[in-house]
């Protein structure tokens, strides 16, 4: 409860990790959180979609690494039957392939278990707010990835991308943040999110990771 006596608004959270030795004390911590309800503990990606088809669900907290089914097909399985329910990773494995395939199957949120409690909260947040965080390692490995592959044809931008919208995309793909990129253009994070709104409609970039693959491809990063 708020100060001023205003209830505040539960964020409804699913943790999922085979370990009960790491998925029940990371849900009493994360419970603690005044905006976090966790409304489920799950063992494997059956009982995360188990959990989701029983609850109104707004993020789930995935490991990759489980049995009967992994993280990766289970994300996968929630962005087409629930698209509506955001993936955050934490797992502690930062390979190429794990990275790439989490984000491919629909993940907007990757973490290490190096993660603090208040990264894990603010990447909770994010991906319930349509944004993606990317941990540090993850980020630069997926720089990296993205780097010393050739790429495709066809990654030109379109022509109505307007010269601000190129410098936010570039921006995006050095890796800083929405509060960042306002702060190096003088620009309020409000106009950042409506460039960014813009810049991936216009271009058809799915999320943070497809706009610094857009932006390297491009020569902006």
């Amino acid at each position: 409860m708020s100060e001023q006596g205003e209830k505040v608004q539960q964020l409804r959270v699913v943790v999922a990790d085979d370990q009960a030795a790491v998925r029940e004390p990371l849900a009493a911590v994360l419970g603690l959180t005044e905006d976090i309800e966790v409304v489920a503990a799950a063992a494997d990606g059956t009982e995360v979609l188990t959990a989701v088809s029983g609850a109104a669900v707004d993020v789930v907290l995935m490991d990759l690494r489980m049995p009967v089914m992994d993280g990766i097909e289970a994300t996968r399985r929630l962005s087409e039957e629930h698209p509506e329910v955001a993936v955050v990773v934490l797992t502690t494995f930062a390979d190429d392939e794990s990275i790439l395939a989490a984000l491919g199957a629909g993940a907007r949120g990757y973490l290490t278990k190096n993660a603090g409690r208040q990264d894990i909260v603010r990447a909770l947040r994010a991906a319930a707010a349509g944004q993606s965080v990317l941990d540090r390692e993850v980020q630069d490995r997926l720089l990296a990835t993205v780097r010393t592959k050739p790429q495709a044809s066809g990654t030109s931008l379109p022509q109505d991308i307007t010269p601000r919208e190129r410098e936010v995309l570039g921006l995006i793909g050095q890796g800083l943040p929405n509060r960042a990129i306002a702060e190096q253009l003088f620009i309020s994070e409000a106009t950042v999110k409506t460039h960014i709104n813009n810049l991936f409609a216009k271009a058809g970039i799915r999320d943070r990771a497809d706009a610094v693959r857009r932006a390297i491809a491009a020569g902006l990063a």
